[in-house]
């Protein structure tokens, strides 16, 4: 776990700010990405970053600075990446389950389309035919991922067409005359073991033997973040090596040269990331200690929907005596943090900060029990930038027929 931005510099943001408050650090995405150039430099991917993870257009626009592309998972996540002045052929749209009209408007705005269903494939190819090349995502029934929630690639997930379907997609390119441009496949979040990868991109190599003139062999992310202090992340240099050696023996034995994509998400931000908390009050209970905090799983699902840990800090008295609480929100359900934590004592206003917050923190928020949704702030060499304001009341009325 990186040291990250000082404890001065966040009390700093919540003065500015008030609480709850999401905090970025661009210098450590600048040197998240520039890990990924450094291990995988030998066979220069291009990055495509993933925004589901956090899609504020301040920060697409940090990526496309960077040089890196953008992967979207919506129209909408379209519109915010071109808005960001990512240009169209840097944007790639890879829905589920949406229907061809989004497909038509995504070739209308000009991306790199991907399609993992054989109906849209069918659908797609006979209105276009070879005229708009596309990427095909496989299913490579690939067990992988810190949780079955954000495992992607196994046998019964609904995204990708079966790695057993090949032929039914070599039927779609023999009937339509699409043009498949690149094969994708993404396994899922949280790998730790590079075989997984290994075993993936020899399987996608194996089947981009089927099809003439494919350009893109596509990995996906899932690059494993550490969330508790001394957990190891992916050896991105070992991987890196690995994936050299793959791709060398291929291209000695096939005469094939693609050009690799990756799209990352929580590794570039995820550890880039803070959620600032005030404790609103300490209740003693028989069996335990609450602190409760002015948040709840409205701002931060992510402990309660994938029983995700995330590591917490009480920058306000952190040489406090330890004590174990459980750490619990201001919803009415049941919306524990964290349970029986050690941390220096806290105490009614203290500022606690959870880290690892900056993939799918505010990007899953809520306004569930008609609260708000926090304010966003990027920190740029101490420099406190807002970079979206904290809703108000009037923002629950938005849109409501009165």
């Amino acid at each position: 776990m990186k040291a990250g931005l000082s404890s001065e510099l966040l009390l700093k943001a919540a003065q500015l700010h008030n609480t709850p408050l999401y905090v970025y650090d661009q210098q450590c995405i600048q040197s998240q990405y520039q890990q990924l150039q450094t291990a995988f430099a030998a066979f220069q991917p291009s990055l495509f970053y993933a925004c589901k993870a956090l899609s504020n257009v301040n920060i697409l626009r940090i990526m496309h600075q960077l040089g890196a592309g953008i992967d979207c998972v919506s129209l909408n996540e379209v519109r915010l990446s071109m808005t960001a002045g990512v240009p169209a052929d840097k944007i790639i749209f890879t829905p589920n389950s949406v229907g061809m009209d989004e497909y038509v408007e995504a070739v209308a705005l000009g991306v790199n389309i991907n399609i993992d269903n054989l109906s849209i494939l069918r659908d797609f190819g006979k209105q276009f035919g070879k005229t708009y090349p596309v990427l095909v995502r496989i299913n490579p029934h690939i067990l992988a991922g810190g949780n079955i929630k954000i495992s992607t690639g196994h046998e019964d997930s609904k995204f990708g067409i079966s790695v057993t379907q090949v032929d039914a997609i070599k039927a779609v390119v023999a009937e339509t005359g699409l043009v498949v441009k690149g094969l994708h496949i993404h396994t899922g979040s949280e790998i730790k073991d590079i075989d997984v990868y290994i075993k993936g991109l020899e399987l996608v190599l194996a089947t981009a033997q089927q099809f003439d003139g494919l350009e893109i062999i596509d990995l996906g992310g899932g690059f494993k973040v550490p969330y508790v202090p001394g957990e190891k992340g992916t050896d991105l240099l070992a991987l890196g090596e690995r994936m050299a050696s793959v791709f060398n023996q291929h291209k000695q034995a096939t005469g094939a040269n693609y050009t690799i994509w990756f799209e990352p998400g929580k590794f570039l931000v995820s550890d880039c990331g803070y959620l600032l908390v005030k404790a609103n009050v300490i209740k003693e209970a028989p069996s335990r200690t609450f602190v409760g905090v002015d948040s709840g799983f409205n701002h931060l699902i992510r402990p309660m929907f994938y029983e995700a840990y995330h590591h917490i800090e009480n920058i306000s008295n952190p040489q406090g005596i330890n004590k174990t609480y459980n750490v619990v929100g201001n919803i009415c359900e049941t919306d524990t943090f964290a349970w029986d934590r050690s941390l220096p004592e806290v105490r009614p206003g203290d500022v606690l900060v959870f880290r690892n917050a900056g993939a799918y923190g505010f990007e899953m928020s809520s306004r569930f029990n008609s609260r708000v949704r926090p304010a966003e702030v990027l920190i740029d060499n101490k420099e406190i930038k807002l970079i979206r304001r904290r809703e108000t009341f009037e923002d629950l009325l938005q849109g409501q027929i009165i």
